[in-house]
């Protein structure tokens, strides 16, 4: 194929926009990108879109510049499209050798400018008295080993000291690692649950929690202020040390865990068997030996305990959808089990398939997991004598807003607090960050190197007591030692909650309908539009803007009584905290439905949340009917209103 000449490119590209071929925003980044690259893949590659006439594939890839926003960086890493050039010689499980070139896709030019700008705002924090430090984690996709590598080398090149996990781990294992060596910054290399052509940047900062607020901000400012893959390498004296970690932070990390069991007698001698699966990815590490310790018979799926970043035996990595855990409980239907527990790729969400009373295996939602763990550990808490009818009202449960209801009935049962947060479990990771700050620093002296038990007196003295936290979308977390959502740490605490379930003669559905009796029964349905690239990305920003622009006034027969965008509104926590400002909008209905529209902040959606409710009394078979007919109506009136917006 022969070569566009570059002193023809930018005639070539103008008159594609001209034409319609090429938006106007793509043309700028494409110059932008060739200008401040230090490879000729990315020339290369674009030379050979243009003359293949891929000009819908060079939109999705060049549309944008990948915004390095709150959470980091996540995008696709190969193309629809996969270049000759990008193929090369290949790489590890059929993946392209080269990530896949363009302003608003995962590679090296957008991970290089965002991990220098991470170094650059932990000098500033740091600063000129000491030499920071910055800790490195990937999952098993496609390019995250190389990613990490990359990162941890720029990092030492200019002058910070680097850890790196020896293989994959866990996102929360990261978590725990830049709280254990203080260290000022870290990352994640991965896209959590998302398809297998993406990856992502993660970042955390200094207490272990993804960047929030004026921290982001500042961050922020200093990657946007990068526009090249240039740098220049400190001399030797004045670079960092790379710092493989391995074994012993695992068991650091897991001695941690450990404290999450509240009645480890419960686990004596037990019995339960428990199909494990990581979906290819990190879980296994830590959850398998884990259980086993405690005396459960864990089997694994062999065909799915294989790491690897295409996700072979799966549509999706997300232990959410059914389809995810099939061949688990196909496992536990061939063996026995009574449990099946998955984890995504980087094992910060959990899901769960338990047996009910009549031997079926059947899912629970993200809503249903949590409230169990919510509900057993506040009971047991006060049966432990941690709380009391002295202390209750500085214990709490934390939990995001699209999360289900149910828990606040729980929280009020126990005369315990509740706060909802944004999307997201770094909101609920900053609200740790402020119970921990309440304590007077002359009684919590080196928090971090405290105990379970002396910081839980701490808090209950002084501050919070967070008990649990968690979000409908399958993370959950029971310790404040950890300060990101944590599937390894759920896979324990939901273990011990079939036991006790076990202890007492119910099935893990028995129970849930228990709470359900005496707390009312609460259901929650999600749903979403999946609608990618460039134009996909404008039509769900026109779809969410509609509903602030031109709310409903009736729904699906219902009069609305309560819209509040999030967006628009000053709204304030439990707490009397200002809540940031972020694209949803909540819409109550005189007949008790509700529901929450949010564009995906991480994958190309538009996610619609649907609630309904009955209280307590009556027959619970029938309010799971009426419920349930009362949501799918719900939902059914949102996609045709949506399909006229």
């Amino acid at each position: 194929m022969v070569r566009v000449e570059m002193s023809a490119l930018p005639e070539i590209l103008t008159a594609a926009v001209a034409n319609g071929s090429l938006l106007e925003s793509a043309k700028t980044n494409i110059t932008a990108l060739l200008g401040g690259t230090v490879s000729d893949i990315a020339p290369r590659a674009v030379d050979e879109l243009i003359k293949a006439g891929a000009w819908e594939e060079l939109n999705d890839r060049f549309f944008k510049t990948l915004a390095f926003g709150t959470g980091g960086l996540r995008g696709r890493t190969i193309g629809r499209v996969v270049t000759q050039v990008e193929q090369g010689s290949g790489g590890p499980n059929g993946r392209p050798e080269y990530p896949c070139v363009g302003t608003a896709t995962m590679n090296y030019y957008n991970l290089s400018r965002a991990v220098r700008g991470l170094i650059a705002y932990a000098k500033q924090f740091a600063g000129a008295e000491r030499r920071p430090s910055l800790v490195f984690a990937h999952d098993t996709r496609h390019f995250s080993r190389d990613f990490a590598e990359f990162c941890a080398k720029v990092s030492a090149d200019l002058g910070c000291d680097a850890y790196l996990f020896e293989g994959a781990r866990s996102t929360p294992q990261l978590s725990f690692a830049v709280r254990e060596l203080r260290a000022d910054a870290g990352v994640v290399l991965t896209a959590s649950h998302n398809p297998a052509h993406d990856n992502g940047f993660k970042a955390y900062f200094n207490d272990g929690a993804q960047i929030v607020d004026a921290d982001a901000e500042g961050i922020i400012r200093e990657v946007n202020a990068i526009d090249s893959e240039f740098y220049e390498v400190l001399p030797e004296a004045a670079r960092g040390k790379i710092t493989i970690l391995g074994a012993e932070m695992d068991a650091l990390y897991v001695t941690r865990l450990k404290t999450l069991l509240l009645k480890p007698s419960l686990l004596d001698g037990a019995s339960t068997k428990i199909v494990f699966t990581n979906l290819h990815g990190t879980g296994g590490h830590i959850n398998v030996p884990m259980l086993r310790e405690f005396g459960f018979e864990v089997l694994t799926v062999p065909e799915q305990d294989v790491q690897d970043g295409r996700f072979p035996t799966v549509e999706s990595p997300n232990p959410e959808n059914a389809p995810a855990l099939k061949m688990a409980i196909e496992l536990a239907e061939q063996s026995g089990a009574e449990i099946v527990i998955g984890t995504d790729p980087d094992a910060d969400r959990m899901g769960v398939a338990v047996r009910d009373a009549a031997g079926k295996m059947v899912l629970l939602t993200g809503n249903q997991i949590g409230s169990l763990m919510a509900w057993y550990r506040l009971k047991t808490c006060f049966e432990l004598g941690w709380l009391t009818h002295a202390n209750r009202n500085r214990a709490l449960l934390v939990k995001t807003y699209v999360t289900t209801e149910l828990q606040h009935a729980i929280a009020d049962g126990f005369g315990v607090g509740i706060v909802d947060t944004l999307t997201g479990f770094k909101y609920i990771a900053a609200k740790l960050r402020k119970y921990e700050e309440a304590i007077p620093a002359d009684k919590k002296g080196d928090y971090r190197s405290l105990t379970e038990a002396q910081t839980r007196a701490l808090r209950l003295e002084y501050s919070r007591f967070f008990v649990f936290g968690g979000e409908e979308s399958y993370g959950y977390l029971g310790s404040d030692a950890v300060r990101d959502k944590d599937a390894n740490g759920a896979a324990l605490m939901f273990a011990e909650v079939a036991a006790y379930a076990k202890s007492v003669g119910k099935t893990l559905p028995e129970l849930m309908d228990d709470i359900y009796t005496e707390y009312g029964y609460y259901l929650e349905i999600g749903k979403s539009l999946v609608l990618e690239g460039a134009d996909g990305a404008a039509k769900i920003q026109a779809l969410a803007n509609s509903y602030a622009e031109n709310p409903p006034e009736i729904v699906d027969g219902s009069a609305v009584v309560r819209i509040r965008d999030f967006a628009k509104q000053d709204l304030f926590d439990q707490e009397g905290d200002l809540l940031p400002k972020e694209k949803m909008l909540f819409v109550d209905l005189a007949d008790g439905r509700a529901f929450a529209v949010r564009p995906s902040g991480t994958e190309p959606k538009i996610k619609f949340y649907l609630f309904g409710k009955q209280a307590p009394g009556g027959d619970l078979l029938a309010a799971k009917a009426s419920v349930q007919a009362g949501l799918e109506s719900l939902w059914n009136w949102i996609e045709a209103d949506a399909a006229q917006r």
